[in-house]
């Protein structure tokens, strides 16, 4: 099966990145020191994140690291349930999710770095003696797992990295980010995803003009993996014709959030927030985060708004329920919460 372009044209290697590039000349640096320090990267979706990860593992360890095999494994909590998980893995370094397990995280997270730990390196010239390990969606862990990966860290620093990639720093305990150098990948700018979507429709070999690649930077809103895709579908509709801005759809999920929102604005009552209700259902159903749920509405709603104390407002009770939200187990409440509050201030 053919790879989407977002895989297909992954750059591989620090000199290929096109934005940022002084960023990737540090990460270059630290991957050539022989005191290569425990990463914290973290930035918002689609900026580039794991693409620079392996790019600094490769420069670390060089093309034995692409020859990766996936695995499955089994740990056993201590209620004796087994909990099956799967790895992405070289001679040279693991990558996995805890966070896919739930509150079951810690044992994964304990079992399996104290076990890469105390497995040698398999290559004896490689550059570097210590084995790399990539935790994807490291702002996820419960406080347990965090408070287990620290003392890992500490107590197997000589055959161990850990890379933490994470959306945002401020979910990590302090003491991991005490112990790791903290990478901040920024969104590209409108002109930065630009210059990547015109990179890939020479790749392809077709046409992009300037006015369709500005329309789906705009739309991407600084997620370079989001603008890919809209090419990728905009030229796969588009056929052999070129690609126009006027053709440019919206994500189902994010057509159905306007709704939600032109909902809101047309009727503050019971009965439509009933309606609504089913409407977040469907939304989370369908495995949209409840935190960009809140997210996406907000920036829907102000826009119906005039008023900048009342558009203040909305976004300061958007940013509460979605704190809130990673307190507490039912989603759906914090969700409903926020449409309320947002009926209210509208209404009055």
């Amino acid at each position: 099966m053919a790879l989407q372009w977002v895989d297909r044209h992954r750059p591989t290697s620090l000199n290929e990145l096109s934005f940022h590039s002084d960023l990737s000349q540090r990460l270059g640096t630290l991957a050539s020191d022989g005191d290569f320090p425990h990463l914290l990267v973290y930035g918002p979706s689609g900026s580039g994140k794991k693409t620079r990860i392996n790019c600094v593992i490769k420069e670390l360890f060089g093309e034995g690291v692409e020859k990766i095999k996936v695995e499955e494994r089994l740990f056993q909590t201590p209620s004796n349930k087994k909990l099956p998980f799967y790895t992405v893995s070289s001679i040279y370094h693991l990558e996995m999710t805890p966070s896919e397990v739930g509150f079951s995280d810690r044992v994964v997270i304990q079992d399996l770095l104290k076990e890469i730990a105390q497995t040698p390196q398999l290559d004896s010239n490689a550059k570097h003696q210590f084995k790399v390990v990539v935790i994807n969606e490291a702002d996820a862990l419960s406080h347990d797992a965090q408070a287990a990966l620290r003392r890992t860290m500490e107590k197997y620093m000589a055959n161990l990295r850990v890379i933490l990639c994470c959306n945002s720093s401020s979910k990590i305990i302090s003491p991991i980010r005490s112990r790791c150098l903290l990478v901040r990948v920024g969104a590209p700018s409108v002109a930065e995803v630009m210059k990547v979507l015109h990179i890939f429709s020479n790749k392809e070999n077709f046409v992009l003009s300037s006015a369709v690649a500005e329309k789906i930077a705009e739309e991407s809103d600084g997620n370079l993996r989001k603008a890919i895709l809209m090419l990728e579908s905009l030229k796969f509709t588009s056929g052999n014709d070129y690609p126009r801005a006027d053709t440019i759809v919206k994500l189902d999920w994010e057509v159905y959030i306007s709704d939600i929102a032109k909902a809101i604005i047309a009727n503050q009552s019971e009965t439509n927030l009933e309606s609504i209700r089913k409407m977040f259902y469907q939304l989370i159903f369908s495995c949209i985060e409840p935190s960009l749920i809140i997210k996406t509405l907000a920036f829907e709603l102000v826009k119906y708004i005039e008023h900048e104390d009342v558009k203040c407002q909305i976004i300061l009770e958007a940013a509460d329920c979605e704190h809130r939200l990673h307190l507490g187990q039912k989603k759906i409440f914090y969700l409903e919460a926020f449409a309320i509050k947002t009926m209210h201030i509208y209404k009055w």
